[in-house]
């Protein structure tokens, strides 16, 4: 159902930490036309943590609006709450969102069982397609293989957003998952690998500047060019690397600032970042030819 690339958007603010609805059009609009596989607003890259719910839905509603059918809409509708999950999740299947990501629960660190209880809980409450978030760096726990299999059985969990950084991992989901079952990368410099040893994509930070490029990585391994995708990969392993130089999204923010696609706004306690590292970004930028 999901292959190719499809960008983790940021959300963009103005002076006033509101949420620069136009700006969210113009780079809506840079992503079509440079040819992305599909949107996920609202996720980790899209500051969730710091968006009220209402804003949550109103981002996923322009974006939905912006891409009119042209490429699916992946609606970050996840919380540590179940019943909250499920509610977000109705009003993004309303809005005519294609599917929603739901991350692990965060801090209340559920069991394996809970874990399966908290997504078929959703799963059995909307008629949506379910991408699972697997990142256990960001929520404090790991969704086991064998818990993720017993979750591929229902028909409307459908791919998961391989997030982990543990290869292994990656490569048992991939031997035991059902044929229709999608696994896509979480982290751009995986990419390459995941796709080769079956994956289907990306859900990609960096696609935010470079989505033509990510797009030509993707398919290139796809369609089993290996030349070109592992030329393509260590060409772009400079600007992966540098998009979490600090934590994301302030890398891929400060990037897109400097190329004058959003201006370099967070809400606390995300703030800009360091000079040095923002130099950095900026010469990274320069050597891709970016700025």
């Amino acid at each position: 159902m999901f292959a190719g690339v499809y960008t983790a958007l940021v959300t963009p603010f103005n002076d006033k930490k509101e949420i620069d609805k136009e700006c969210l059009k113009k780079i809506v609009k840079f992503q079509l036309d440079k040819g992305i596989s599909g949107l996920v607003p609202v996720g980790t890259t899209g500051e969730s943590p710091t968006v009220t719910h209402q804003e949550n839905m109103d981002v996923i509603e322009m974006v939905v609006k912006e891409v009119n059918g042209r490429v699916p809409v992946i609606a970050g509708t996840g919380s540590n709450s179940t019943d909250e999950a499920i509610r977000m999740t109705k009003i993004a299947k309303d809005i005519g969102a294609n599917a929603s990501l739901q991350v692990s629960p965060y801090y209340n660190k559920p069991t394996q069982e809970g874990l399966y209880q908290h997504f078929m809980t959703i799963a059995d409450a909307v008629d949506l397609p379910v991408m699972v978030y697997n990142i256990q760096g960001r929520t404090g726990v790991n969704i086991n293989t064998d818990t993720l299999m017993r979750l591929a059985k229902h028909e409307n969990i459908v791919a998961v957003k391989e997030a982990s950084g543990d290869l292994g991992q990656m490569m048992e989901v991939l031997r035991r998952k059902p044929a229709d079952f999608d696994v896509l990368s979480g982290d751009d410099n995986l990419a390459l690998p995941l796709v080769l040893l079956g994956g289907a994509g990306v859900v990609s930070v960096v696609s935010n500047i470079i989505p033509k490029r990510m797009e030509e990585l993707v398919l290139a391994a796809r369609q089993g060019e290996l030349d070109k995708a592992r030329k393509l990969h260590y060409d772009l392993l400079p600007l992966f690397k540098s998009m979490f130089v600090e934590t994301n999204p302030i890398p891929v923010k400060t990037a897109m600032a400097a190329m004058g696609l959003i201006k370099d706004v967070y809400r606390l306690p995300l703030c800009q970042a360091s000079e040095e590292n923002r130099k950095f970004i900026q010469n990274v930028l320069k050597d891709y030819g970016l700025i």
